[in-house]
């Protein structure tokens, strides 16, 4: 069983300088929405804990911190990474965000 990854979804301001700081990722309902596409969501049960909630993706979850405004950032911590790259790499794209390994704290996506 291979190492379980984890990885910060971000949005640069400005992904040629690392010092331009970072967007927030969107409103909860609009990062959801957007999410939603990527086979990426809920699992559908009642919320009973506030202040994180945890989103299904293939061969990943993500979690974001609830209670505010605008998402900064969400954690992703990744399963299987041959069912969760091309996923997170297509939505990356197509949202204007990057993945930053924890570990690493490369920048990529």
């Amino acid at each position: 069983m291979s190492k379980k990854r984890t990885l910060v979804l971000i949005k640069p301001n400005d992904p040629a300088d690392a010092m331009a700081g970072n967007a927030p990722l969107g409103r909860e309902k609009d990062v959801c929405a957007s999410l939603e596409a990527y086979n990426t969501a809920p699992d559908g049960s009642a919320v009973t804990r506030h202040g994180t909630m945890v989103l299904h993706g293939p061969g990943f979850t993500i979690e974001y911190a609830t209670g505010h405004d605008q998402i900064m950032q969400a954690m992703v911590i990744v399963n299987n990474m041959d069912f969760a790259y091309p996923v997170l790499s297509k939505l990356c794209r197509a949202l204007g965000w990057k993945m930053q390994d924890t570990e690493s704290g490369q920048i990529f996506g």
